[in-house]
């Protein structure tokens, strides 16, 4: 019908009877089509849910981390989800401190999170990991520089989604509730629900 296979499985999931709930995780930035973005507004039981990795938002440090992507492409997505799902729950994954990072591109990392608003992010400092191509590149940043830009942008997310939490102040939602998903879940008996 004209459209990707990832998008015609979306669409026949609405089609299974008893299948209440689908998500899905990671997809590439490639792969994100307005198909997609179609089939997963248009087919109930598709979460309005997606975890886009960004981990950086500056296209020099996109390109040292042979991402295939840039600043411009993955705000687009966002933008064509966000008009065909309002309320969409974005999450990412961000690592600050990429060997070559100046303060411009953490800058450009801090204006997309603004832009994209994000439910969550998943944050992480860059570490060396021997025998990865990272970790011979020139342009290591001290670790102190490291851990005050994770500060920030860790402040930053967490004010996003603290005004993303509250507009779900008197909504009324179906959640569904897991057991021992989180790490202290068995110590502390907490639920988490989705």
């Amino acid at each position: 019908n004209g459209q990707s296979a990832f998008a015609g499985l979306l669409r026949a999931c609405g089609d299974v009877d008893g299948l209440e709930r689908v998500r899905f995780t990671s997809p590439h930035p490639k792969d994100f089509t307005d198909d997609v973005i179609a089939a997963m507004a248009e087919t109930p039981n598709v979460m309005p849910s997606l975890h886009m990795p960004l981990q950086s938002g500056a296209d020099p440090v996109l390109k040292a981390m042979r991402r295939s992507y840039r600043q411009e492409r993955f705000l687009g997505i966002i933008e064509k989800v966000r008009a065909a799902i309002p309320d969409a729950a974005i999450t990412t994954d961000i690592i600050v401190g990429f060997p070559g990072e100046t303060e411009e591109d953490f800058e450009q990392t801090l204006h997309v999170v603004r832009e994209a608003r994000f439910a969550g992010a998943f944050t992480f400092q860059y570490s060396k990991r021997p025998g990865t191509p990272a970790a011979t590149m020139d342009g290591q940043i001290p670790k102190e520089v490291v851990q005050e830009r994770y500060e920030r942008l860790v402040a930053l997310q967490e004010e996003i989604s603290w005004e993303e939490n509250k507009k779900q102040l008197g909504r009324t939602l179906e959640v569904l509730v897991a057991e021992g998903e989180g790490r202290k879940d068995g110590a502390t008996r907490r639920l988490s629900g989705r």
